[in-house]
């Protein structure tokens, strides 16, 4: 067996039930939130354990052949500095540098060759995770870890489609009686997505979430450098459906910097797929630009109201993730923690607050809400709208 296999093996197993065990130690507590001086024994194991497989796949010298295997070592390490920064054995708050070096340097090492953040990424646990006899990676046993991870997993499959549905609608051009097919896959995979998500909303356990899977995601070091935590939307199908429907532009510099953050927590593929359909006239625009005497043809009114109700779908699945994942699973269980208790809570480094303000917006971009706040495209779908309530002659 290689060093990527043997590493490979450990992190679906004794790494898996080592983490599984501290969380139900962790979870029997009064004060769910104290992780410094529980299961002591288990983290020690857990630590040299992980270090003793990363410092032979270091003096091996060879991550693996080919993309697959570099992206699962990269996807293993990160999976065991991530459970290092759960369990408070690591810091980036009290720390400068990360206490871990052969995991630092073998992070840094393959995540620069593969051209991604030397950390696991979202594709390493839903759209890369390969199942084996049914059994998907993770950091636990848990139930609600696996509900979390499979129905985010459907739903980002499910966007994908709606991005590629949408991204072949350019090229056959806006006006094209054929673009039926795109849209209509479209429609029905937004409304798998809210299907998928109602399902994760009434199976997956609040407390369980809040305590003992989303800690896996925080921000922790790799090397000097502190990276954030994986995101649900870093893979490029969301933001190429925001960029396509042109909710949302890349010329603006407060989604531009959403973009430039997240590129290297994406898979070089899906990396390429967006600088691609940065480059592209949004499907809005190119109904906007259809002269006024044409509103009333068959074709328009077709396919700006297929256009429209892809826009309406997407609208509420942006309000339904917002007002009922990140409300009830995050910041409603974060109310009742005391202010010292909220320090690190996200994964994405900044306070809640802040970071809660900043889904907002994003949230009322791809609802095309009414703010002259932020770059809104309510008015130009309020013209559309109007254009494609023309009656067809």
């Amino acid at each position: 067996m290689s060093q990527a296999a043997a590493f490979e093996h450990w992190i679906r197993s004794s790494f898996v039930e080592m983490n599984t065990q501290l969380e139900d130690l962790y979870f029997a507590q009064e004060n769910r939130t104290r992780v410094i001086g529980v299961g002591d024994p288990i983290k020690q194991v857990l630590c040299e354990e992980g270090r003793s497989y990363i410092a032979a796949l270091l003096r091996e010298g060879n991550t693996g052949d080919g993309f697959d295997s570099a992206f699962g070592v990269l996807g293993n390490v990160g999976m065991y500095l991530g459970a290092l920064r759960r369990h408070e054995l690591t810091n980036p708050a009290r720390e400068e540098r990360s206490p871990f070096p052969e995991a630092s340097c073998l992070a840094l090492h393959v995540g620069a060759s593969l051209g991604m953040a030397p950390r696991f990424s979202t594709g390493h646990l839903a759209t890369h995770n390969k199942a084996i006899a049914g059994v998907r990676k993770s950091f636990t046993s848990l139930h609600d870890e696996f509900v979390f991870i499979d129905e985010n997993t459907r739903g980002i499959l499910l966007l994908q489609t709606v991005a590629d549905a949408l991204s072949r609608i350019v090229h056959l051009g806006i006006t094209s009686p054929v673009t039926d097919v795109m849209f209509d896959t479209a429609k029905s995979a937004l409304h798998g997505v809210l299907r998928h998500n109602e399902i994760l909303f009434r199976d997956l356990d609040v407390d369980r979430f809040f305590f003992s899977v989303r800690p896996y995601y925080k921000p922790y070091r790799v090397g000097r450098q502190e990276y954030r935590g994986a995101n649900a939307g870093d893979f490029s199908g969301i933001n190429e459906i925001d960029l396509l429907l042109g909710l949302c532009s890349a010329s603006d510099p407060y989604y531009a910097q959403l973009l430039v953050d997240k590129m290297l927590f994406m898979m070089p593929a899906d990396q390429a797929r967006l600088r691609e359909c940065m480059t592209y006239r949004s499907l809005l625009d190119e109904l906007l630009a259809v002269p006024a005497e044409h509103h009333s043809r068959d074709w328009f009114q077709r396919n700006a109201g297929a256009y429209l109700e892809i826009c309406d779908l997407f609208g509420r699945y942006a309000a339904q993730h917002h007002d009922q994942l990140v409300s009830r699973f995050i910041e409603a269980p974060a109310a009742a923690l005391s202010p010292e208790q909220h320090e690190g809570l996200t994964a994405s480094g900044p306070p809640l607050p802040v970071l809660l303000r900043a889904l907002e917006v994003l949230r009322d971009m791809r609802l095309a809400a009414r703010r002259t706040d932020i770059a809104s495209r309510f008015s130009d779908m309020a013209r559309l709208r109007q254009s494609a309530a023309t009656t067809a002659t």
